[in-house]
């Protein structure tokens, strides 16, 4: 059973595989989205916190229907949404502060185009490679397989791509999803027993296909089967793929190695973590975009002290303007130092849940959470059943016997067993091990 915080932090997930497939963009989401306070569930009704009415009227005006699809599609029915907004005394002007800041924020937001990337040294060949394929779409380049760590640009440049093609030629049919989003898709018209004729109508006649985060395909038989059939059919008609991958296909153990190597078939470009002078262009660029003041001296500071993630450079200048904006504390070192030390603190992995780890079972067996669940004794099932409790025991905090509960209320000494008897088959079977690996790898992502 879901908490009402778990099933928030399942909402924010949802709204965050908008991003992923280009629906919503990352200032959007970290703009409106990401601050929502959740209050409190009463049957249909759902209280959120917004700290004026411009952020209540801006939310709720273009993000309504999202946060209600993705409340729908995690609790099993449809929501209401009941704004609380804190009194706020007119004479106090900090709140009129709070409005111009959220409107300064809506400048800095930008498309995903050529033009907005910043290109290093640490980029500039998977750059390269993708202007030239929205040039000349299903040339040499096919596949072009792009990979690098999370926060690095990836998603920048196969969505530039894609506006790069629509801008040339509008009547391109450009297909941009997710790998979780094809399997999820996938999955759904097996399990209604639908006909699939409509999932391939889709996906193979697409002029130009674009997977952003094609591992999440790994491990799943169905969808790789299905997957391997629709690029098999673009290739040889000389239609263009792009993919994108936190790791390369090597690395990628569960992949089948007739998809492996037709991902190797064309150009593989990677992305690494951004040098100095990138770190340091791209933290000017944003405060530009929002009019901020920063000296070379502290632009420096903060590209010396993040160095990992794109975003958290752009969070670090977001954080020193509303600094500004709200309290007059100018980009000093001493601001950006305390800034930097934010930025850190918050910038934790999310933790891997008991659902998240269900979900991704069931979705590399062809099982459902429920089955895992169940007294279900398919191989299928009884297989997944173990394989997810081998790893909520590793890398969560429950005890045996509260994951017992949660698996449908199975006694601590099964649930020992489950753990055991997967750790010993790890031993024996590398192909296991790869499989709970890359399931791992997909949970974190």
């Amino acid at each position: 059973m879901f908490s009402f915080e778990e099933v928030f932090a399942e909402v924010c997930r949802y709204c965050k595989k908008k991003v992923d497939a280009g629906e919503l963009t990352d200032v959007a989401y970290n703009l409106w989205i990401k601050p929502l306070e959740p209050l409190k569930m009463e049957g249909k009704y759902i209280f959120l916190k917004f700290h004026s009415d411009f952020q209540r009227d801006t939310t709720l005006q273009n993000y309504e229907k999202m946060l209600k699809e993705a409340f729908s599609s995690i609790l099993g029915f449809e929501v209401e949404f009941k704004a609380v907004i804190p009194f706020i005394d007119e004479d106090d002007d900090s709140g009129k502060k709070r409005l111009e800041l959220e409107k300064s924020f809506l400048g800095a937001e930008y498309d995903y185009t050529f033009n907005t990337f910043i290109v290093g040294s640490s980029n500039e060949f998977a750059y390269a490679a993708c202007t030239a394929v929205a040039k000349s779409a299903g040339g040499v380049y096919n596949p072009l397989f792009i990979h690098g760590p999370s926060g690095l640009g990836k998603t920048h440049l196969i969505t530039a791509i894609k506006n790069e093609i629509k801008s040339n030629k509008p009547d391109t049919n450009i297909i941009y999803v997710t790998g979780e989003t094809f399997s999820n898709e996938l999955i759904e018209a097996i399990r209604q027993k639908k006909d699939t004729s409509q999932f391939h109508l889709k996906y193979r006649t697409a002029d130009v296909l674009l997977v952003d985060d094609v591992h999440f395909i790994a491990g799943r038989e169905s969808t790789q089967e299905e997957f391997f059939h629709t690029f098999n059919e673009l290739h040889k008609t000389g239609r263009q793929i792009v993919l994108t991958s936190d790791r390369p296909p090597k690395d990628i153990k569960t992949l089948e190695d007739r998809i492996r190597t037709r991902f190797e078939w064309g150009l593989i470009a990677d992305i690494s973590t951004p040098d100095f002078e990138t770190r340091v262009a791209i933290i000017k660029r944003k405060a530009e975009l929002l009019e901020l003041d920063i000296s070379n001296e502290v632009a420096e500071y903060i590209a010396n002290k993040l160095k990992e993630n794109i975003r958290q450079l752009e969070g670090c200048v977001k954080k020193l303007k509303a600094s500004k904006h709200l309290v007059g504390t100018p980009a000093t070192m001493a601001q950006a130092q305390n800034s930097v030390k934010e930025i850190l603190t918050d910038d934790k992995p999310t933790p891997i849940t008991f659902e998240r780890i269900l979900n991704e079972v069931s979705a590399v067996y062809g099982v459902t959470a429920d089955d895992i669940r169940s007294n279900k004794r398919s191989s299928k099932v009884s297989t997944a059943r173990k394989i997810s409790a081998f790893i909520i025991k590793e890398f969560t905090n429950m005890s045996y016997k509260a994951i017992g509960f949660e698996m449908g209320g199975r006694d601590h000494s099964t649930i020992i067993y489950y753990y055991e008897n997967i750790e010993a088959s790890m031993v024996k079977d590398p192909r296991l091990k790869e499989t709970i690996e890359d399931i791992i790898s997909n949970v974190r992502s």
